[in-house]
C-alpha cells in the first residue's frame, strides 16, 4: 500500500481538480442550474422517443417515460423558484415531450396516468 495520501498526488489529466470545480459551480445560479438539468433531461427524453435524426435507433419508451416524469417533477418543485421567463418555455417544452410520448406509445396510458401527469395534469392530443 502506498504512503502517500491523494493530496500528495499531483493533478493529471484523468484526475479532476475538485476544488476548482466546486468554486466554479458557487460563481453559477441555482436558476442556471435547475435550467441546464431541465435542458439536459428534455434533450435525453427526446432522444429516447426517437425524436433525432437517428430516430428509432435510440427509441426506448421506458427510459423516455422517466425521464419525461423526473423532469416534470423537477419543473413543478422549481417553478416558484425561477421566473416565469425561464419556466414557460420548460413547461412548453415537457408538454410536447407528453404528447409525443402519447403518440408513440402503443399502449396508450390513461388521461392522469402518463409521463410526468401526476404533476401536470392530464395531457390530450
Amino acid at each position: 500500500m502506498s504512503e502517500t495520501s491523494p493530496s500528495d498526488t499531483p493533478e493529471t489529466a484523468d484526475s479532476p481538480d475538485f476544488d476548482a470545480m466546486a468554486r466554479d459551480i458557487a460563481e453559477v445560479p441555482a436558476v442556471e442550474v435547475i435550467v441546464t438539468v431541465a435542458v439536459n433531461l428534455m434533450s435525453a427524453a427526446a432522444v429516447k422517443l426517437g425524436l433525432t435524426e437517428e430516430g428509432e435507433a435510440h427509441k426506448d419508451l421506458d427510459e423516455a417515460r422517466k425521464l419525461v416524469h423526473a423532469l416534470a417533477g423537477l419543473l413543478d418543485a422549481s417553478t416558484t423558484e425561477i421566473s416565469s421567463f425561464h419556466a414557460a418555455p420548460l413547461r412548453d417544452g415537457l408538454k410536447s415531450l407528453q404528447l409525443a410520448f402519447r403518440e408513440a406509445s402503443l399502449v396508450k396510458d390513461e388521461p392522469g396516468q402518463g409521463p410526468g401527469e401526476k404533476y401536470t395534469g392530464a395531457v390530450y392530443g
